[in-house]
């Protein structure tokens, strides 16, 4: 299967995301399923806690001689409490280490605001964030080899344009919450006027999310469930292509030039969700989709964020 590649970094249309993967056994076999079914991106990040074991599942790859390190296009993130010129190296490599490889593909700054690294205190406390310094030392990995490319995570407008403005080395990606329901037409034209490709999280509406936090000793995070999989448009269009509801949802963002990075651990899913090469949505079918747009009403990230941590100056969702 040829998978489309976007950008100057040749970042794959379709990749795999591990975002609440962190059982050692339900990783390996999730991850093999997508390692089989073509994906060669694997997103993955400091705070999801699971790049030891995607690590661990590489090697085996690598090891076998089925898979060539050279193959895959890795993704990993700068955690809040990294986002510090001090601190940058630091976290790199330590995930270079989890991930058993020596160097990573595209490396992001997660979310622009800085936390102090004391992770036993909750809220989180902030820090003052130079983000144009913190750049810089991202810009200095690349140079090193410790990095082939690097990006950005939920940055808005005026903050990638600040990171354009002022870069030696240009952004190479922005992931952010792109889904029919919140398809932000404004920031994706922006970036991708300025050469950043756009990596889509949420792409489905992360249906599971509440379930994850409520195993994982956080029951008083709750989502609000914005049923994406369940929209009438949506089924429609599925039942006429015949494919599925997320195979639709996904190809609306690939189809504008979005990468996007489902993540299940059902096979036959993982397999569903970059299977969609073989069919076209046509113009109406497009407009159609594009009708579904609510905007920034969909966020709900203020719910795992302080008050300190909304008012930060870089804090880059509307406050309202």
């Amino acid at each position: 299967m040829s998978i489309p590649k976007f950008g100057k970094s040749n970042i794959p249309a379709v990749g795999y995301g591990t975002f609440s993967i962190v059982d050692e056994a339900e990783m390996e076999k999730a991850l093999d399923a997508a390692i089989e079914a073509g994906y060669r991106h694997l997103d993955t990040a400091t705070i999801y806690d699971n790049e030891h074991l995607i690590g661990k599942v590489l090697k085996k790859w690598f090891d076998s001689g089925k898979l060539r390190r050279e193959e895959i296009f890795i993704t990993t993130k700068l955690p809040t409490h990294g986002v510090h010129p001090d601190r940058v190296e630091k976290f790199l490599n330590e995930s270079l280490e989890k991930l058993q490889v020596n160097y990573v593909d595209l490396y992001l700054i997660h979310f622009p605001v800085t936390t102090k690294e004391r992770l036993d205190v909750v809220p989180l406390e902030v820090e003052p964030t130079d983000l144009i310094a913190v750049w810089k030392k991202l810009e200095e990995q690349v140079d090193l080899g410790r990095v082939r490319s690097i990006g950005l995570s939920n940055f808005n407008q005026k903050q990638v344009a600040k990171i354009v403005d002022n870069s030696r080395i240009k952004p190479a990606a922005n992931e952010v919450e792109i889904h029919v329901y919140m398809q932000q037409p404004e920031l994706v034209k922006f970036c991708q006027d300025n050469g950043v490709v756009v990596i889509s999280y949420f792409s489905l509406g992360n249906p599971g999310i509440n379930k994850f936090f409520a195993e994982h000793g956080a029951p008083f995070l709750k989502f609000k469930l914005i049923g994406l999989l369940e929209n009438p448009i949506v089924e429609k269009i599925a039942k006429k292509h015949h494919k599925t509801v997320a195979q639709i949802l996904l190809k609306f963002l690939v189809q504008k030039n979005i990468a996007v990075i489902p993540k299940s651990v059902t096979p036959s899913r993982i397999k569903q969700n970059i299977d969609l090469f073989d069919f076209t949505l046509d113009q109406s079918e497009i407009k159609e989709l594009e009708s579904l747009d609510k905007g920034e009403g969909v966020r709900d990230h203020s719910i795992i964020f302080s008050k300190e941590f909304i008012e930060h100056p870089e804090y880059p969702f509307p406050r309202e």
